[in-house]
């Protein structure tokens, strides 16, 4: 079954996207407490959990503890709103600190939400892992009460929220670090040397596939069946999005539900449309086609369960110039996998076995016939020019974990990370140009002027 918002949804939903909905960020707002300070090699950095979802728990808190000792982090306090997410976050990090050789102290404090957190001045740093919607908005509360952050992404899905956050963090000086990993993995790192040091060519193509078949992706029906309002704080989860009735399944499943997520390409293509911006230094397309559907999993999810768009990307000033990248996610069949291919006219570099071969490049024959010389890559393993940490899935935990440390590091020494606040916003405005694609199923473009996306 096909899905295309009715003319009226398709306003409203266009008027959420760029202008953002009313309301405040947090009910209550916060008193912006500046306690930074130049923190030397013997400080220690206190950091806070702001959201203690399975992310936090499998990949980002792990990752930090394990570099804890030696750059002197620790972890501090919890915050959630949610009572069963805060005390098992407390017990988790416990246990971390406990393993990591960092127990003792004054232990690890639960915080019933981001005021209580902020206003309590025992934080210098933290590790936002809250649901993608608030993702700019915790990061713009962070730097406001004086914190460095490391922030999950999708950085922001409207562009409200993502203009707000890029103003008012670049103003700061506050070091921020975005969740998309692959910056931060060393055989991403040597396909960025490869590409911009000219051996590769021009890009004339990229395709990339995120293909799952998994029909409990981003459900929780046990623990939506179990938990209250009375739980959790709703009117603080929902932030600017405009007030609706407590929904356990867009608190705990909000992946599946428009304007708390886009879905896939909220959780996937922002991961790899990255590459595209990073390898370029093209900061977002130049327009997007895209198409979708719920098609199978009929759960009453409003989200597609299946998608495909075409980017255009290239110098605004060079219409004829550039190259198209096609992306396409299915939840309903796994074949053909995560994949991320690259094109020139001499051949192929595949992030999924990490290499160089001439496929599709430029024969002799077919040049000769031109007048025109081959193009044919030589096969190169790009170990060959830095090792490789991971395939093109997410990242996995070995780009986590070189991720996490390269905030770390910069928020020891203040220097720029890999992901920080700009590359975070250009993934924001390809996201929300697939976004409208998606639910208008017209072309998008961008206004660089209005900093805002362009419908037909």
């Amino acid at each position: 079954m096909t899905r295309r918002l009715p003319v009226s949804s398709r306003r409203n939903f266009l008027k959420t996207l760029s202008a953002g909905a009313a309301g405040s960020m947090l009910a209550g707002g916060v008193t912006a407490q500046s306690y930074a300070r130049i923190r030397g090699a013997n400080d220690r950095v206190r950091v806070g959990i702001v959201g203690f979802s399975g992310r936090a728990r499998g990949s980002l808190i792990p990752a930090l503890m394990a570099y804890g000792k030696e750059l002197n982090f620790d972890i501090v306090a919890v915050s959630d709103i949610w009572n069963r997410r805060r005390e098992e976050g407390v017990a988790f990090v416990q246990a971390q600190r406990a393993e990591a050789g960092l127990a003792g102290g004054e232990g690890v404090q639960a915080m019933r939400n981001n005021e209580e957190l902020y206003e309590s001045g025992m934080v210098d740093a933290v590790v936002v892992s809250t649901a993608d919607f608030q993702h700019a908005l915790h990061a713009i509360e962070a730097v406001e009460a004086g914190c460095d952050a490391y922030v999950e992404k999708p950085f922001a899905n409207t562009m409200a929220d993502a203009n707000l956050a890029l103003e008012k963090i670049t103003a700061s000086d506050r070091v921020l670090q975005v969740g998309t990993q692959r910056r931060s993995a060393s055989n991403y790192m040597a396909a960025n040397e490869y590409i911009r040091s000219g051996k590769f060519g021009d890009i004339v193509s990229a395709h990339m596939t995120w293909n799952v078949n998994q029909p409990g992706r981003w459900r929780r029906p046990d623990l939506a069946a179990s938990i209250r309002e009375s739980d959790t704080d709703w009117t603080r989860y929902l932030m600017n999005r405009p007030h609706e009735p407590w929904d356990p399944r867009k608190y705990l499943e909000y992946r599946l539900f428009w304007p708390y997520s886009s879905g896939i390409p909220d959780q996937w293509m922002v991961h790899q449309i990255d590459t595209v911006h990073w390898f370029t230094g093209l900061p977002y397309p130049r327009s997007v086609a895209a198409n979708g559907g719920i098609y199978l999993w009929r759960d009453g999810r409003t989200n597609f369960d299946t998608m495909t768009a075409v980017y255009d990307y290239g110098s605004p000033e060079d219409a004829g110039g550039g190259f198209q990248v096609v992306y396409s996610s299915r939840q309903t069949n796994s074949a053909g996998g995560v994949r991320e291919l690259y094109y020139s006219n001499g051949g192929t570099l595949n992030l999924d076995t990490n290499a160089v071969t001439p496929e599709g490049g430029l024969s002799e024959r077919h040049a000769a016939a031109m007048g025109m010389q081959p193009f044919q890559l030589g096969e190169t393993k790009l170990e060959e020019a830095g090792g490789v940490a991971t395939a093109a899935n997410t990242g996995g935990d070995d780009a986590t974990m070189a991720h996490m440390r390269n905030w770390m590091e910069c928020v020891r020494s203040r220097k720029t990370p890999n992901a920080d606040v700009h590359a975070a916003w250009n993934h924001s405005v390809a996201l929300c140009m697939t976004i409208a694609a998606l639910h208008t199923g017209q072309r998008v473009s961008f206004d660089a002027q209005k900093k805002d996306v362009v419908v037909g």
